[in-house]
């Protein structure tokens, strides 16, 4: 019999606060010696550690009012170490080193200061490439604080404009949350917590569905619906699904850290203080990767995964963070829920095992993977290595093969790091240079180039899912916009371009105009847009465009068009 358990809204931030100490230091950052990069009213549209598909977001998203080409300025003095320019992800953007030993980061951008900009173009003609990652020496472009350094934009991966800023330990590269560096972001509002679920940890969260708990608000504490929870397990974790606000928004940012207590013991939590972009991809150990997919809601784990003891997550010595409950004595369970302003929002009820526990149930079929531990499978016509780092939590390995087609696990499960995956295949050796693998995983098609050996092809993905080989032949398409043709008198200060393949993937693109490399942009990988600068002279002009596959299959066009 459940015994009725009173609620303890009177629970002291005392006895809180000394607890969260035990498992997380303090946070002491250097306060306004950056100031904000963006000419806009301060203000941010997303914050460190915010939950995005297979990452973290790593920096603050920067409101420009609605526009592009807002001045952004260098958060403090220094100089532009690197320039990066690409078609997704960050797009447009800058670093800059500062003597206090930290980088700044600034994304999504359109021009840079007129200087730079020249000097960027200039390297992306001597090195025939637009997409580049660009050092440059220590004192070629210094900068003071508050020094105009761009203009802001939406390029890349961007949804809309803004400007994406990160800090970041320039040694390590390990990125910061710039909300501790004293930007003035009013915060008086709480996190809010919407639901709890519950996980019998004596098998895998991904063989396993948890139990929902909807929670209500009672004299400022939230609770779950229905009361204190009985579980059939004696061993168990949580999750929730939280969000925070800042004053005055109703954006739903990230939450900054959750701690679960154990009769007011701190067993376990995580905070989102600083992260590195070879960690950010552990989210799909930090959140229910298995009801993500499938459409549900994110559920960050409180506890963590056993693949995922580290970066975010902190538990008490001894402590693996897993709930025990030894025999049917209630346990007072508490989850505080924090922002940076240090806002706490809290669930409390009572946990309490059942006299007998459940059957864990036959195992499920397939062999058993681990993490922490080197996974090889070895079949007739499927083989693959997976190295330690590469899964969060253990599960029961299934396939099916028909034909060159091959069914690893489905897409329940994540993948934390690249694995080669091997295939035989019954193709003809002559054609084995034309050979790419195929993996679609949560509606996403995905291709790399095989490589031949030894009867098998190789290629390294980061998913489970729907593995094929196909022989590719087909070289890619090459289409003209905005009007321009063979023979036109070019009366505008662009042309463009669209190509595609049957893999999705051009692994190469260049334009020359009378033996001149041209600059063509690609931004979002899209179109690719040449406008038109000092090698596109007034008078008769012959461009040849070269594309490629990842195949190696290539197309060749050439325009005659006068100017």
């Amino acid at each position: 019999m459940i015994r009725p358990f009173p609620l303890f809204a009177l629970f002291s931030f005392l006895v809180f606060h000394t607890g969260y100490g035990q498992l997380f230091s303090a946070h002491n950052y250097p306060q306004q010696y950056f100031q904000w990069p963006a000419g806009a009213k301060v203000g941010i549209v997303a914050n460190f550690g915010e939950l995005r598909p297979n990452h973290y977001h790593m920096g603050l998203d920067v409101r420009t009012d609605g526009r592009v080409n807002v001045p952004v300025y260098a958060a403090a003095e220094g100089y532009v170490a690197k320039v990066h320019i690409d078609p997704t992800g960050f797009g447009r953007a800058l670093y800059i080193n500062h003597p206090n030993g930290l980088t700044t980061l600034y994304a999504h951008l359109n021009d840079f200061n007129p200087a730079l900009e020249k000097y960027v173009e200039e390297q992306q003609y001597k090195l025939k490439q637009w997409k580049i990652d660009l050092e440059l020496p220590d004192g070629l472009f210094p900068v003071e604080k508050g020094q105009f350094i761009a203009y802001s934009g939406n390029t890349g991966g961007s949804q809309g404009p803004h400007v994406h800023f990160e800090i970041r330990e320039t040694k390590t590269d390990k990125v910061l949350n710039p909300l501790f560096f004293g930007f003035h972001i009013p915060d008086q509002t709480p996190p809010d917590i919407i639901r709890l679920a519950v996980y019998d940890r004596r098998k895998s969260t991904y063989e396993q569905t948890p139990r929902l708990f909807p929670l209500k608000k009672v004299n400022g504490i939230y609770q779950p619906i229905g009361g204190n929870i009985t579980v059939s397990s004696d061993k168990v974790s949580f999750a929730i699904s939280a969000f925070d606000r800042y004053s005055g928004s109703t954006n739903q940012n990230g939450i900054f850290s959750a701690v679960v207590y154990d009769n007011d013991k701190a067993l376990a939590g995580f905070e989102m203080n600083s992260v590195s972009y070879d960690e950010t991809r552990t989210l799909n150990g930090h959140i229910d990767y298995k009801t993500k997919i499938h459409g549900g809601p994110f559920l960050q784990h409180v506890s963590p995964l056993p693949g995922c003891m580290d970066v975010i997550y902190n538990t008490a010595p001894h402590e693996d963070g897993v709930i025990r409950l030894n025999n049917t004595e209630p346990h007072r369970i508490k989850i505080a829920v924090r922002d940076v302003a240090d806002n706490l929002s809290q669930i409390q009820f009572q946990l309490q095992r059942t006299d007998i526990l459940s059957a864990v149930g036959t195992p499920a079929p397939g062999q058993l993977f681990e993490p922490n531990s080197i996974n090889i499978f070895e079949a007739e016509r499927l083989s693959f290595y997976m190295p330690e780092n590469c899964l969060f939590d253990s599960f029961h390995f299934r396939w099916t093969q028909n034909g060159n087609k091959v069914m690893l696990q489905g897409d329940e499960v994540p993948v934390n790091s690249y694995y080669p995956i091997r295939l035989k295949a019954d193709f003809d050796m002559a054609d084995t240079g034309k050979i790419v693998m195929k993996m679609t995983a949560y509606k996403k098609d995905r291709f790399k180039k095989a490589v031949y050996e030894n009867g098998w092809y190789k290629a390294s993905f980061r998913d489970f899912g729907y593995a094929e080989l196909i022989k590719d032949v087909t070289p890619p398409s090459v289409a003209t916009l905005f009007g321009f043709r063979d023979g036109i008198s070019l009366r505008v200060n662009r042309i463009a371009f669209a190509a595609t393949d049957n893999t999705k993937e051009i692994a190469e693109f260049s334009g020359w105009l009378d033996g001149q490399w041209l600059l063509f942009s690609n931004d979002k990988g899209t179109n690719f847009i040449y406008t038109v600068d000092k090698y596109c002279q007034p008078g008769e002009h012959n461009l040849r465009l070269i594309v490629k596959d990842l195949a190696g299959n290539v197309t060749e066009k050439n325009y005659h068009f006068y100017r």
